[in-house]
C-alpha cells in the first residue's frame, strides 16, 4: 500500500514539473512577424490634388527615338517640374524614370493604360487595372484616365511609402543618390537602372529641369558658355528635328538662341548654334 502511494506521488510530481516546463515555454518564445511595407497616409495639403494640363505635341509617324524623346521631355518638363515643386522629388528624376520605363511614351504597357512609370496594383490600389507580362506573366498593372494621373500617382508612390522615405534625405540636385537610392530601396531589379537613369539625365540636360526649380544656375549650361557660338545654315529638306539631332543640340535651345516661336524654318536661314561640348 505504501509502495503504491509513492509511486502515485512520484507520477503527479513528474506531471507537474512537465507542465511548469511548456508554460516557461511557451511564455518565453517569441514569434516574429515578417516584416511588411508600410504605407504611410499624410494628409494631402490644400491645392495638391489639382494635377497641371499642359497642351501636349503630338509625334510624327515617322520619327526618330531622339525626337520622340524630345516630344516627350516638351510634353511633361512642366508637370515634372510641378510635382518636384510639390512633393520633392526631383524632375529630372521624374522625367527620366519616365522616358525608361515607358519607353518615352510608346511602349506597350503606356499606351494600353497611360502608366509611365511601371506602377503596380499592390493591395490598396482601387483604380482601373491592366494585366502585362512583367518580371511574371500577367501581372497587374495600374490604369490612368491620362498620363498626368500618373505623373501624380508617381509622386505619391514615392512619398507615402515606407521603403522610399531614404530618399528624400538626399539634395534635390543630387540626381545620381536619388537614382542609386531607387534601385536599392527597391524600384526596379534590373542593376544597371541607375546607370540608366543617370545616362538619360545628362544626355537630355534634365537636371537644367531641376536648377529651374531651384532657381540656379546649371553647371553645365556655365560650360556651355565657354563654348563657341557656331552658325548653320538651312539647307532644302532640313529641319528642327534633324538640325538638333546632328549637333546634339535640343530643339527649345535652337529655338531659345534663334528667337524662333515655332518648328518653321526655311532654306536659306542662319541658325545660331550654341555646341554641347
Amino acid at each position: 500500500m505504501v509502495l503504491k502511494i509513492v509511486k502515485l506521488l512520484f507520477i503527479f510530481i513528474l506531471l507537474l514539473s512537465s507542465c511548469k516546463s511548456k508554460k516557461k515555454i511557451a511564455s518565453t518564445t517569441k514569434i516574429e512577424k515578417p516584416k511588411k511595407e508600410q504605407v504611410i497616409h499624410k494628409k494631402e495639403k490644400k491645392g495638391r490634388d489639382k494635377v497641371s494640363t499642359t497642351k501636349m505635341t503630338p509625334i510624327p509617324k515617322h520619327a526618330s527615338y531622339e525626337e520622340v524623346v524630345a516630344i516627350y521631355i516638351k510634353n511633361y518638363s512642366e508637370i515634372a517640374k510641378e510635382e518636384m515643386i510639390q512633393y520633392g522629388i526631383p524632375a529630372s528624376i521624374t522625367l527620366a524614370q519616365g522616358i525608361l520605363e515607358s519607353g518615352a511614351g510608346r511602349a506597350e504597357l503606356s499606351k494600353k493604360s497611360n502608366n509611365h512609370f511601371g506602377i503596380k496594383c499592390h493591395r490598396e490600389w482601387t483604380g482601373e487595372r491592366v494585366y502585362h507580362d512583367d518580371d511574371e506573366l500577367q501581372e497587374c498593372f495600374r490604369k490612368y484616365k491620362d498620363p498626368k494621373y500618373s505623373f501624380r500617382d508617381h509622386s505619391l508612390f514615392l512619398t507615402q511609402r515606407s521603403r522610399y522615405q531614404s530618399l528624400f534625405k538626399y539634395k534635390k540636385d543630387d540626381y545620381k543618390s536619388w537614382a542609386k537610392g531607387l534601385k536599392k530601396a527597391g524600384y526596379a531589379t534590373d542593376p544597371k537602372y541607375p546607370n540608366k537613369l543617370i545616362a538619360i539625365i545628362e544626355k537630355y540636360n534634365l537636371d537644367s529641369f531641376d536648377d529651374a526649380v531651384l532657381r540656379k544656375k546649371s553647371k553645365r549650361n556655365k560650360k556651355r558658355n565657354t563654348a563657341n557660338i557656331k552658325t548653320y545654315i538651312v539647307k532644302k529638306g532640313d529641319t528642327l528635328f534633324e538640325i538638333s539631332n546632328r549637333f546634339n543640340i535640343t530643339i527649345e535651345s535652337i529655338k531659345e538662341y534663334n528667337g524662333l516661336d515655332s518648328d518653321i524654318i526655311v532654306i536659306g536661314q542662319k541658325l545660331y548654334l550654341h555646341l554641347i561640348k
